[in-house]
């Protein structure tokens, strides 16, 4: 497969020698080491490559210029977001649901073409928002530019081990998170507990950890530990089918959540909030992030647009005015460092 510009850089390690594409997540249960992107609705792309290094994007990158953080317009506006965040809370209250996540995309006109490599962008995350599942994927015959500044991990195994990391619960600082924060992220672990109960030998799901407070550039996050032993005769195919969307980035319940998000966002998510990582079906090793503080960008080399997601997870103690503050304090930091330029 011929694409010379094709690279990742993806838990410390660049890969190059793009060898194979599929959209079939079964491969993942094959041979070799995969890059994988799958979007929040489902289509999954899996990417083998031949060679793998430890590097970094600023290794691979080229000139980036980013927009201006006031050229972005929003899929929902204030008023919209407020008031699918009524909406959510009204269902809530009719006892159909207990938790949804709604976001909004950010869309900007690039302004050079020529700076427009999304490594660059990468570059400037690692920089200014070092994350600890960040991940950059440059692959024009995918149709795949994605940075992504990940704090949440979706799966990670070793071997038969699985576990994941739901974030729920934002705020600028410790002492501002909120009851309702702490709420939500055990509706949610409950919710990804169930998630792996159905692909788990019996009795191996565990929370070795429950609201541990991390701190991240601008922002703390309530995150939890779900783990679990991969039942014998499961394959990536069946893993994915019984976790994805994440939990933590869809609602409880999620079929109902799902639905409420369709009804209420204007836009597809695309890559924001799907997964993002590597698996290496040699080792059955995986790291696979939650795609939330992502950029990716569309387009044709001449015109491309950068968008960028952002969202809260919506309960009955929600304020809609603090939710859509949340999802401006998600947003303010890392717009700014996608404005600055990669020479």
């Amino acid at each position: 497969m011929a694409d010379e510009t094709a690279v990742a850089c993806v838990s410390g390690q660049i890969a190059s020698g793009l060898v194979d594409c599929t959209t079939d997540v079964s491969a993942l249960d094959s041979r070799g080491r995969w890059v994988v992107v799958i979007d929040f609705e489902g289509t999954a792309q899996c990417l083998r490559f031949s060679q793998w290094h430890p590097g970094s994007p600023a290794d691979v990158a080229h000139a980036w210029r980013g927009p201006s953080t006031q050229s972005y317009v929003s899929s929902l506006d204030r008023g919209q977001y407020i008031q699918a965040v009524e909406k959510v809370r009204d269902s809530i209250a009719d006892g159909t649901l207990y938790q949804a996540n709604i976001c909004r995309v950010l869309d900007a006109g690039m302004p050079d073409p020529d700076r427009a490599d999304v490594m660059g962008l990468a570059a400037l995350l690692e920089l200014h928002n070092r994350a600890p599942y960040a991940s950059s994927i440059r692959v024009p015959s995918a149709g795949i530019e994605i940075a992504s500044a990940s704090p949440e991990l979706y799966l990670g195994r070793k071997g038969r081990s699985l576990r994941s990391g739901p974030i729920k619960g934002t705020a600028r600082t410790a002492e501002e998170l909120t009851a309702k924060d702490r709420a939500e992220n055990v509706m949610i672990v409950d919710l990804v507990r169930n998630d792996l109960s159905r692909i788990a030998e019996p009795g191996s799901v565990t929370v070795p950890s429950l609201l541990r407070i991390e701190e991240h550039p601008t922002v703390v996050h309530l995150v939890s530990t779900v783990a679990a032993n991969v039942a014998a005769g499961i394959g990536w195919a069946q893993i994915i089918d019984s976790t994805f969307p994440p939990g933590s980035v869809s609602g409880a319940p999620k079929f109902t959540a799902l639905q409420a998000i369709e009804e209420l966002e204007p836009l597809s998510r695309g890559p924001y909030c799907g997964a993002i990582g590597v698996v290496d079906a040699d080792t059955s090793d995986a790291t696979l992030a939650v795609g939330i503080r992502t950029f990716w960008l569309s387009g044709t080399p001449e015109a491309k647009t950068l968008h960028f997601g952002t969202g809260a997870g919506i309960t009955w103690g929600s304020n809609p005015d603090s939710e859509w503050e949340e999802s401006e304090l998600k947003a303010r930091h890392l717009t700014s460092v996608a404005s600055k330029e990669w020479a």
